[in-house]
């Protein structure tokens, strides 16, 4: 039997051990445990430690607000995983990975998120741990906002000192991730303190969910309100057991729709604590960044699923029942003002009540905010390739679409993950195993030569790679919504 492997970081030495043909180290601390005194603040440095510490195992979950039973575990969220072609090896491609969704959860040990084929492509694959919910995002007097992307920071600075000791080169760093994993990515493409991290990025399903520090401010309040604290502070919440916070929040996102004549958009999001535009940790809005060349372009890879909201409204049982009413209020708060509304039935003259809702929250949610990244990246000087999943996820008789997150297991191998047998079933079918094939062999491109493999996306061309059973690259096919959006890119959800 093969010895284990060891690496010594800045830190110290970790041990992992060997996994299908690579190595595996899991659990490394790169920065303090946010409790006690950190509980809230910014990431403060990982401590050293004497002899070899055991990285066999992932760490603690981070506390999730989301509507399912997670026991509560350690402390000692702030960890990431590396898992690496060969230790001894030097200039291999690195990929982080953000595994954010929803602003709500964070779970680097999602077996969806398994590196253990791209790693055998010759990636070195890094997962992280990060705050999310109110622990990451709750608009605070007293400490720093947006404290779930300063733990990406301070994991991406982790990378930098450490990760040619896995083999990795930290000049090709590519940081990515889904949903709100990429609006993560987005906003690290404009903020300061990111620069020079990473030099590519791959944003799936990119979110629009950012807040004014004036809306940020009243619902925080609000929520401190329902806990009985006094004022929204961390000195308030510090001795609320994060867990029980966490479902708290839960909660109060269920409740979200009774504040829709005050907080508008942000009541059709589920998420009531999202980053926030502070001026400062975040500046602006990535759209305006770029665009307004405060913030340079990169090579980024971006897209999203065909039918983004489907997942969506089938899992919480809307679908097939919404109605006029539903439609209406739909487009009145996620249509562009002024006049989105009446553009969108004008552009789907035939749409009845079903296609409208489902058009118009995959446009406001994630489509748009995906398509405009690509075209203020290119702007900004950079190189967008853009893509939109089409293929049908073959689950519960084909009626999720191409789905949000479909994109996932597919493009990570993990077919047989539950999440993968949840959309795709149990036994892949030829055509599943070779867009996953497609859309890894894409991945392993992109983070090693920061080519996709088809044309970039340019003003006038929208050129843009749709993936099905025969992929094709062909001008952007969702043109309608396009052009209802040009020029109005994702603002900040602000108060109604």
């Amino acid at each position: 039997m093969s010895e284990q492997p060891k690496v010594r970081t800045t830190e110290g030495v970790v041990q992992g051990r060997r996994r299908q043909g690579h190595a595996v180290f899991r659990g490394i601390p790169y920065a303090q445990p946010p409790v006690g005194a950190l509980r809230f603040a910014a990431p403060a440095p990982p401590h050293r430690w004497e002899g070899t510490r055991q990285a066999v195992e992932f760490g603690p979950v981070v506390p999730l607000s989301l509507p399912i039973d997670v026991p509560p575990q350690g402390t000692d969220w702030l960890t990431l995983n590396v898992s690496t072609p060969d230790p001894g090896a030097a200039g291999l491609p690195v990929l982080v990975w953000i595994p954010v969704g929803g602003y709500l959860s964070a779970a680097s040990s999602d077996p969806m998120f398994d590196p253990a084929a791209l790693a055998e492509a010759g990636v070195v694959v890094v997962t992280i741990n990060c705050r999310v919910g109110a622990e990451g995002f709750a608009f605070l007097d007293d400490v720093p906002p947006n404290r779930g992307f300063l733990d990406q920071i301070a994991a991406l600075e982790w990378v930098q000192r450490n990760i040619a000791a896995f083999g990795g080169d930290p000049g090709r760093v590519t940081v990515g991730g889904v949903s709100a994993g990429a609006g993560s990515v987005a906003a690290l493409l404009t903020m300061k303190s990111a620069r020079g991290l990473f030099r590519r990025a791959i944003a799936h399903s990119v979110p629009g969910l950012y807040s004014t520090p004036a809306l940020a401010r009243q619902v925080t309040a609000a929520f401190a309100d329902r806990l009985g604290s006094a004022a929204p502070t961390a000195e308030a919440l510090r001795d609320i057991e994060p867990w029980h916070l966490a479902a708290e929040l839960t909660s109060f996102n269920a409740r979200l729709h009774a504040h829709r004549e005050s907080w508008g958009r942000l009541t059709q999001t589920g998420t009531a604590l999202c980053p926030v535009v502070d001026g400062e940790v975040l500046p602006e809005t990535p759209w305006s960044a770029l665009t307004g060349a405060r913030a340079s372009g990169t090579e980024l890879l971006v897209g999203h699923a065909r039918d983004e909201f489907r997942y969506f409204s089938v899992m919480s049982g809307r679908y097939g029942t919404f109605t006029e009413e539903d439609a209406h209020a739909a487009l009145e708060l996620l249509a562009p003002q002024p006049d989105g509304a009446r553009a969108y039935r004008a552009a789907f003259p035939q749409a009845g009540p079903e296609e409208l809702v489902e058009t118009v929250y995959s446009d406001a949610l994630f489509r748009m905010p995906s398509q405009q990244l690509a075209e203020a990246n290119a702007a900004a000087g950079g190189t967008s390739y853009l893509f939109e999943l089409c293929w049908v996820a073959p689950a519960l008789g084909g009626v999720l679409g191409a789905c949000h997150s479909l994109d996932m297991p597919l493009a990570f191998g993990t077919l047989d993950s539950p999440s993968g047998t949840q959309l795709i079933g149990e036994e892949p079918t030829p055509e599943a195993l070779a867009l996953s094939r497609e859309l890894q062999e894409t991945w392993v491109r992109f983070v090693t030569t920061g080519d996709a493999g088809w044309s970039a996306h340019r003003p006038g061309g929208h050129l843009t790679r749709v993936l099905d059973t025969e992929s094709k690259t062909l001008p952007y096919p969702e043109q309608a919504s396009r052009r209802i959006w040009e020029g109005r890119f994702p603002a900040p959800f602000d108060l109604a």
